[in-house]
């Protein structure tokens, strides 16, 4: 009975080869805020496993894992000291195969580190804290920089290669009559569509799955590749979580593209097969450039999130359980998340070149303006079909559809702003120069050639609340002097040049923001 005096005194002190395995046991963030005294670390394991079963008796416990393998390491003790196998495979959890009650997992850990904190002690070894307060302290000693780990088309591509087309591998599926996991060609998913953040039913959890199917695979190319210093598989914490080992991964420069038989042009429609096939929908429906967008993304998630199905099996027109009751037309169109066209869209506005006009538009107003919905609703022609073969050919007619464009005649070179000479002299603006150098910023940006057909639409940048005509009207027609009491929210002239200039400026980097770098003082004010 003497060791159930000791509930929860010793969590964790001793862990030696769990870097990326203890994700069932641990939170795997820092509970106390960040310290300045605090010394960062990315292998800090939050130790808080018997919660699961009850208000903690203590504190829970920080545990150093590289630092534990590192120091046990030279002493030649491999991660079965602390770890149980099964089908070969090492298991996360400490020396247990299954979470069964508080006093006996509590037990496990307390026995494990006491134990061997003891031992070394005896020997004169520099060893970890023996006593219930260094390890369950409510002031935490460490901040934990921790980076999630992403697996990428980049980092993917590279594990096709190693495994030699070999999917089965890592993808799998359970079979409810075989009751076993088979593989399934062509129906290769994510790791998250099956596992998710907590453990359900036999299905483990996903930072358990992923880790123990990642971190042994490493462990035996590790035993493979003895001597090969320029092969490197993690199996620490600081390995995959360390925002500096991260950037040290290889990134390959040409992504072979995933062979998952998916479309190259495809029709976004909404799931209602009478009215997609008839196109009676309340809106046009969108072709999509799926191969094109492959080349966007670092992820197949970024859209698919779990799963590979299409948008509308998941985001109905009236959202479903699914989705999280998210409506296929706000999937689409929602503003603050980049997993939505229209939020993944603004991300790019934050771009040097597109800033400058992105930071003042609003997309309130981008969003009411019917052409710019026609750009991706694009009307079906008459006599055509609703499939995937017409996306292609609609998306030909768009690019084929250039927009207005101006010549140097009707863009004017030079613009004269002269409402500040009672202190400066008259600026001139130097309007086909500014023009001319958006348009070639844009050259090579396929998602600004697609939005932004001709120079109408750039001139919206600045001409921001007129329609968009082939001759805007002038700032002045909006902007008074000084400004309009009815409208206080409409700055006045001289402010609207200063806003719109200034914030230009400032968004695209233009080193131009003093007075005199615009307009040259009045001699008698020099004075």
């Amino acid at each position: 009975m003497k060791k159930l005096r000791y509930p929860l005194r010793w969590v964790g002190v001793f862990f030696l080869c769990a870097a990326l395995f203890y994700t069932t046991d641990i939170t795997g963030t820092i509970q106390a805020p960040p310290s300045d005294s605090n010394e960062l670390r990315s292998d800090i394991l939050i130790l808080d496993i018997s919660k699961q079963f009850g208000k903690l008796e203590k504190a829970s416990v920080e545990f150093l894992h590289d630092a534990h393998t590192e120091a046990l390491a030279k002493k030649k003790i491999d991660c079965k000291t602390c770890h149980l196998t099964k089908d070969d495979k090492l298991i996360p959890k400490f020396k247990r195969l299954a979470d069964t009650n508080r006093i006996e997992v509590m037990n496990i850990y307390h026995d494990g580190c006491i134990s061997c904190h003891g031992e070394m002690k005896k020997e004169g070894e520099k060893t970890g804290p023996v006593e219930c307060d260094d390890c369950h302290r409510t002031d935490k000693k460490f901040t934990s920089i921790r980076q999630p780990m992403g697996f990428d088309l980049s980092l993917h591509a590279r594990h096709v290669e190693a495994h030699e087309k070999k999917c089965e591998q890592c993808h799998h599926k359970f079979d409810e009559k075989k009751k076993e996991l088979i593989y399934a060609k062509g129906e290769e998913t994510t790791c998250r569509h099956c596992h998710k953040q907590e453990a359900k039913e036999k299905q483990p959890s996903l930072q358990l799955s992923v880790h123990t199917a990642c971190v042994n695979c490493h462990l035996e190319n590790q035993e493979k590749n003895k001597g090969k210093e320029d092969i490197n598989f993690p199996v620490n914490c600081s390995g995959c979580h360390d925002a500096a080992s991260q950037k040290k991964i290889k990134k390959l420069e040409v992504i072979p593209r995933l062979e998952r038989n998916q479309p190259d042009m495809v029709m976004i429609k909404t799931g209602n097969e009478e009215l997609d096939k008839l196109g009676k929908n309340r809106m046009d429906l969108v072709p999509f450039d799926h191969k094109s967008h492959e080349g966007f993304t670092t992820s197949c998630r970024v859209c698919h999130h779990e799963s590979m199905k299409k948008c509308n099996e998941c985001h109905t027109l009236n959202g479903s359980e699914n989705s999280k009751g998210v409506r296929l037309e706000q999937a689409m169109h929602k503003k603050d998340t980049d997993r939505s066209c229209i939020g993944c869209h603004a991300v790019q506005f934050k771009q040097q070149n597109c800033a400058g006009c992105h930071d003042f538009i609003s997309h309130e107003r981008t969003a009411k303006n019917e052409k710019a919905c026609k750009v991706c609703h694009i009307p079906l022609p008459e006599g055509m079909e609703m499939n995937d073969k017409t996306a292609q050919l609609l998306l030909e007619l768009q690019s084929a559809d250039k927009g207005r464009i101006y010549t140097d005649e009707e863009n004017p070179e030079k613009i004269v702003m002269d409402k500040l000479v009672k202190k400066y002299e008259a600026s001139e603006f130097p309007h086909r120069k500014i023009v001319n150098t958006i348009i070639k910023n844009m050259a090579d940006n396929k998602l600004a050639n697609t939005f932004h057909r001709g120079q109408e639409a750039v001139c919206a940048g600045c001409h921001h609340n007129t329609p968009v005509t082939e001759k805007p009207t002038a700032c002045s027609s909006c902007h008074t002097k000084p400004f309009d009491e009815k409208d206080l929210h409409k700055p006045g002239i001289i402010g609207a040049y200063h806003i719109q200039c200034m914030d230009c400026h400032t968004s695209m980097k233009i080193e131009k923001l003093g007075c005199e770098d615009c307009h040259k003082k009045k001699e008698e004010t020099k004075q």
